[in-house]
């Protein structure tokens, strides 16, 4: 963990109740790990979703690193306006696909 917090990477994480993460926190600022690289240690990792089984908690961890990653509010799209989507790929509709048909069909 006090390697990966060292390291320029754009996500660390870590599972774990409130009570683990003061203790893991409190052992890597004994181990002389400043507060910046500390700051970015995600940890309980996730956002709160309600998710109550392995699947449903990385969905939310997937969730949280999305919502990092494209610096976005995490609100439910009912309750916004404008654009769903950023605009950084082509629109299906504007791609040419071409399917074999199949003389059997």
């Amino acid at each position: 963990m006090e390697t990966a917090l060292r390291m320029d990477l754009a996500y660390v994480g870590a599972m774990g109740s409130r009570r683990s993460v003061e203790q893991r926190k409190a052992s890597l600022r004994a181990a002389g790990l400043p507060d910046g690289p500390l700051a970015r240690l995600n940890s309980p990792v996730g956002l709160d979703l309600g998710g109550a089984d392995p699947a449903e908690t990385a969905v939310s961890i997937a969730a949280e690193i999305l919502l990092l990653r494209h610096g976005r509010p995490g609100l439910r799209l009912s309750e916004t306006t404008g654009a769903l989507h950023l605009e950084t790929a082509p629109a299906v509709s504007s791609l040419s696909l071409q399917l074999p048909i199949s003389e059997t069909c």
